[in-house]
């Protein structure tokens, strides 16, 4: 194994420490798919009890390495040797009876099941199954994580989902926990709670790979670090002796620009967009109802609404894009038009442009070509239909004007959306309702799962559309986002909207304990500031 590291970081090889035989070590894996070599005799040594970070862009070959690890996919090269013994890790079930846990970035649930009955169906030993019901609320209690175990799973919003594959990992009580992103839906106290519970796994003996677009986590938590770049790995480092910015351009092999200002439009004029005591009954059955929700936007402010996943983000976004229809037509006003009781295409043709929280089936079509993807949101204000018939041609042109423009790595607009990385797909709808021109732009966790080069330009593309006179407003989990984004910030808890106030006047601590509901008992349902 030659797991040297790159001389650029000038840290030591990937062979582990004092030369102790690795849980898992992987040599010479490569893993090729049409068009696409994923994983370069790769290799990655983790020792028991050890904290390990994989870092790369989005297709940089991380997710193929893992499903390699978990017996999703087989090698075509290379050896896996599981506690010094060579092995070939045959089907997830296999892995999991091996001791090893994975918590994937897209989710592995059927939605007609409850919770309880998810993680049941990942438990395979019957015995596991006793009292499960208790567990996971302890687990939950535990982790921060807490959830109805008699919930069906599609009422659930992606953060919940999220909780229900990190609570089933942990129920197995693995060797090696494989966890991809797993601290998008929770508050900053309960990020801290989670990496304190992961240190004492760790202590314990049980070995965590931790991949994460949160690089700050990654200092915080990882001892050591393999960097992947195009199916190679290209560097190993201490994650804790690095800076956020040397790790991100380790990873994108280039230096990393930051988002800037470059002066905005119209911030002193008349809002772009209104919602005035919005309040909206959930048409999920375990949902959460939007209670006196009031806010405003000028052109050329972005204003960050944090929260935890479940609390009304995605009835907000429904009601903000027009999927469900307001109580009165003036709840939502567009460039003072009241939009309330208008559907989607009618709010497109007034100026507004909409980014989904699930990019998988609600902002794109996966099994539909990018061209097509471009024309199903685009049709209204890109002309891209003429009476009543697809111009195809023109769908391409502007479909290959999005990919160009927001460096989508892909084959070409003829390519399915399938076929794309979660942060290529991402900059490709984040892309086309940009290229749209809004006057109010609503996007809902614009950077979740996406890598640091490919999140600093969704950033500075919507700092570019406010600079020129839109309103943006970003629904976002991610409080470093907001405080990195954002003009203004309120917190959504239980359906009800705080107060807005300045990033500049806010604390990470104060909002993290607003997502957590405490400032409802002071605001109530009183309206949010301009």
């Amino acid at each position: 194994m030659t797991g040297q590291a790159d001389s650029s970081t000038g840290t030591e090889s990937n062979d582990g420490a004092g030369g102790a035989t690795p849980l898992l070590q992987l040599t010479g894996i490569v893993k090729q798919f049409p068009g696409c070599l994923a994983n370069d005799h790769v290799d990655l040594a983790i020792q028991p009890g050890e904290i390990h970070a994989l870092l790369g862009e989005n297709g940089a070959g991380k997710s193929t390495l893992v499903k390699i690890i978990y017996g999703v996919l087989k090698p075509d090269e290379g050896e896996i040797r599981w506690q010094g013994q060579p092995i070939a890790v045959q089907s997830p079930n296999h892995a999991r009876r091996l001791g090893i846990g994975m918590v994937f970035q897209h989710f592995s649930l059927f939605e007609a099941l409850t919770v309880a009955e998810n993680i049941a169906l990942g438990l395979t030993d019957a015995a596991d199954r006793k009292g499960l019901r208790a567990r996971i609320g302890e687990i939950g209690r535990a982790y921060g994580l807490q959830l109805d175990p008699d919930k069906a799973v599609h009422d659930l919003s992606v953060g919940e989902r999220q909780r229900i594959e990190i609570v089933r990992c942990l129920l197995q009580k693995p060797k090696l926990l494989i966890m991809d992103e797993p601290t998008s839906v929770l508050t900053p106290q309960e990020v801290e709670r989670l990496f304190e519970t992961l240190r004492r796994l760790a202590r314990e003996g049980c070995a965590i790979l931790y991949i994460s677009h949160k690089l700050e986590e990654i200092r915080a938590l990882c001892e050591r670090a393999t960097i992947m770049r195009l199916g190679k790995v290209v560097a190993h480092c201490d994650p804790r002796q690095e800076t956020a910015r040397r790790l991100a351009e380790l990873m994108i092999g280039t230096e990393l620009k930051a988002a800037s200002h470059h002066g905005r439009g119209g911030r002193d004029g008349a809002p772009r967009l209104a919602v005035r005591e919005l309040s909206l009954k959930s048409e999920q059955q375990f949902g959460t109802d939007l209670k006196g929700v009031s806010f405003t936007v000028k052109g050329g402010e972005i204003l960050g609404i944090g929260g935890i996943a479940g609390n009304g983000q995605s009835e907000l976004m429904a009601a903000l894009s027009g999927e469900m229809l307001a109580q009165s037509s003036d709840a939502v006003v567009i460039d003072n038009v009241p939009a309330g009781r208008l559907g989607p295409r009618a709010r497109r043709a007034l100026g507004g442009c909409f980014v989904p929280e699930e990019r998988n089936g609600h902002g794109a079509v996966r099994d539909m070509s990018l061209s097509e993807n471009a024309f199903l949101s685009g049709y209204v204000r890109q002309a891209l239909a003429w009476r009543g018939l697809i111009d195809a041609g023109r769908s391409a042109r502007f479909a290959e004007d999005v990919i160009k423009s927001f460096d989508v790595r892909t084959t070409g607009s003829g390519a399915e959306a399938r076929s794309l990385s979660g942060g290529n797909l991402q900059k490709f709808i984040v892309g086309r309702e940009v290229k749209q021109g809004p006057s109010v732009l609503v996007v809902s966790q614009p950077t979740w799962g996406v890598d640091a080069g490919a999140a600093a330009a969704i950033h500075q593309a919507l700092i570019d559309l406010a600079d020129g006179g839109a309103a943006v407003v970003v629904i976002s989990q991610d409080l470093d986002e907001i405080f990195v984004l954002c003009d203004r910030i309120a917190v959504i808890a239980e359906g009800r909207l705080s107060q807005t106030i300045p990033v500049a006047e806010a604390s990470v601590e104060q909002i993290g304990q607003w997502m957590g509901g405490t400032h409802l008992r002071d605001v109530g349902a009183s309206h949010a500031s301009a």
